[in-house]
């Protein structure tokens, strides 16, 4: 097998695409700040500049067939100018123009009626001043600051402007109440981005210390597990994906994944339908992974990620094709891999950062290696610090019913406790 793809961006994702690149024989080129990042040392060549440097990405598409993307802070417009010149890009621009936004992810599961928590934009609890309304004030070509303005009185002179209405303060709209989860619509990951609200004297030092359009405020869900798929669709149109997990988070990131989730074969089937849903309506051709929520409510889509993910670690050993081999086959035009298990389950647990001072943490990495059945993934970051993602291990597992394989998923992440502590927990 041969064959040239590109990658934009150079961190553990493209790491491990590129060690996955390596095994089907297929080049794999990135565009990445320096030459020092995670993917730099395994990938055919690199072009060095910012991921977001339309030059550079013209460039890496010189060297390959098809382009694809680390993650999903993309600036669309500038990378259009490329697809238009015959670049391919995989995705499309088109089926990730949804997705490079919550508030746009939000936008599109309302639209194809798939659950997902009530939100509103965060602008919504903005309200003008009570018995003020917009027309109220003068009107004057060019309105307050510009020509003919301050407007003039019947004697010739200027009038004063009026002063600003104090803004009222920020009000929820009818059918909400607190707590809400409140979240940057751009920009956020590994617990960035967010924050809980949970009164309004909260509310109004968000909006005093965010702009408000862009975020946004969700409902908080009251749910039993969080849950998370990575399903794929090739540039044929076939679907697959791969188990449903169950995912855990520390501080906002995520801390450990089960595979597979201890749920029924409905919730599964459901998972699977609104994923594959998705995939369809945005004739999207990649990896795109969906993380749920599932309790009293049911299954609801809390985010979409498109690209390979953190949920979907565990692939590299435990099913038959990884999830970045996935990617890998994608891009490069090549049929789908098998998804299944290869083996009862598998835990994944990823390694955050614990100590304030730079580490390379190798006396604890030689001891979870040393563990039966794991192995340990090193990111090979230049700095460390407390809750940073540094790398991951994944443990094997033996059980094939669902409770005895949870309680061997919980007896292994005692093991690696021992050898790795979490990161402090922050305060609320």
């Amino acid at each position: 097998m041969s064959g040239s793809i590109g990658v934009v961006g150079g961190g553990q994702l493209a790491l491990m695409l590129a060690e996955a690149a390596q095994r089907l024989g297929v080049e794999l080129h990135v565009q990445t700040p320096l030459a020092t990042d995670p993917a730099a040392a395994l990938a055919t060549s690199v072009v060095q500049a910012p991921i977001d440097d339309v030059a550079g990405t013209r460039a890496l598409a010189a060297l390959c067939q098809a382009i694809s993307f680390e993650n999903e802070w993309l600036n669309l417009d500038a990378l259009a100018a490329l697809e238009a010149e015959g670049v391919v890009f995989v995705p499309r621009l088109q089926a990730l123009q949804p997705l490079v936004s919550k508030r746009s992810q939000r936008e599109l599961l309302d639209r194809l009626q798939l659950a997902s928590p009530r939100w509103i934009p965060l602008e919504a609890v903005l309200t003008p001043p009570a018995g003020l309304a917009a027309d109220s004030l003068p009107q004057q070509a060019g309105g307050p600051g510009g020509e003919g303005w301050p407007p003039a009185t019947a004697e010739g002179g200027t009038a004063e402007a009026p002063n600003p209405p104090e803004p009222s303060a920020p009000r929820l709209p009818q059918g909400f109440s607190f707590p809400l989860m409140a979240k940057a619509a751009t920009g956020g990951y590994d617990g960035r981005g967010t924050a809980c609200i949970h009164d309004d004297q909260e509310l109004a030092l968000l909006v005093e210390r965010v702009p408000p359009e862009q975020w946004l405020l969700e409902e908080f869900v009251a749910f039993e597990q969080e849950l998370a798929l990575v399903a794929c669709r090739d540039r044929g149109g076939n679907v697959r994906a791969f188990p449903l997990v169950q995912t855990h988070q520390h501080n906002r990131v995520c801390d450990w994944v089960l595979a597979p989730a201890n749920v029924s074969h409905a919730v599964e089937a459901r998972a699977r339908n609104m994923a594959a849903s998705l995939l369809t309506a945005l004739d999207y051709a990649g990896v795109l992974s969906v993380e749920f929520f599932y309790g009293p409510a049911g299954l609801q889509v809390n985010e979409l990620a498109p690209r390979t993910h953190n949920s979907g670690h565990y692939t590299i050993e435990a099913t038959v094709t990884s999830q970045f081999e996935q990617q890998v086959r994608i891009v490069q035009g090549l049929g789908l891999g098998d998804t299944a298990l290869k083996l009862p389950g598998a835990l994944m647990v990823n390694l955050l950062g614990f100590e304030t001072a730079a580490s390379s943490y190798e006396e604890q990495r030689q001891a979870l290696a040393d563990l039966p059945g794991a192995s340990v993934h090193w990111y090979g970051k230049r700095e460390s610090s407390p809750g940073r993602k540094l790398g991951h291990v994944t443990l094997l597992l033996t059980q094939q019913q669902p409770e005895p394989r949870q309680q061997e998923a919980m007896q292994r992440l005692d093991q690696v406790r021992a050898i790795w502590p979490l990161p402090p927990e922050e305060r609320p």
